[in-house]
């Protein structure tokens, strides 16, 4: 037997506004909020370990420290990169400077709070629900 990443807790400043950019970049929905204002969100309808990795936007007022070491690499689903890019651009999204050359087959972003992420070029399929 092995382990499963089943969920990755992102501490920020505002749950609220993280869960409402990520369940629109993902097609994700908000599955639980705790008292302590954390929320949980993932596909519509599934339990733990069903479906997709779950965020856990855990309410924090801890100072970010730098680069992140970890950070979320996102694909489209139904369109190019390009196309992509301009959506979650829409969404809140900015660029992020992280070192790249500009050479990169992805682009480097941030959400609201400044987490980054990577817009990778390959369009993949939908997770099935």
């Amino acid at each position: 037997m092995a382990c499963r990443i089943t969920e990755l807790v992102i501490d920020c400043r505002d749950p609220e506004t993280l869960a409402e950019f990520w369940c629109a970049v993902l097609d994700y929905a908000v599955l639980e909020r705790d008292d302590n204002g954390d929320i949980e969100i993932g596909p519509a309808g599934t339990g733990l370990g069903e479906g997709d990795l779950r965020l856990v936007l855990s309410r924090s007022d801890e100072p970010r420290r730098g680069k992140l070491p970890l950070h979320l690499d996102v694909n489209a689903t139904d369109r190019d990169q390009d196309e992509e890019l301009q959506r979650l651009f829409d969404l809140g999204a900015r660029t992020a400077d992280v070192g790249q050359t500009g050479e990169e087959s992805w682009h480097v972003l941030a959400d609201p709070e400044g987490n980054e992420f990577c817009l990778l070029r390959k369009r993949v399929e939908p997770a099935p629900r």
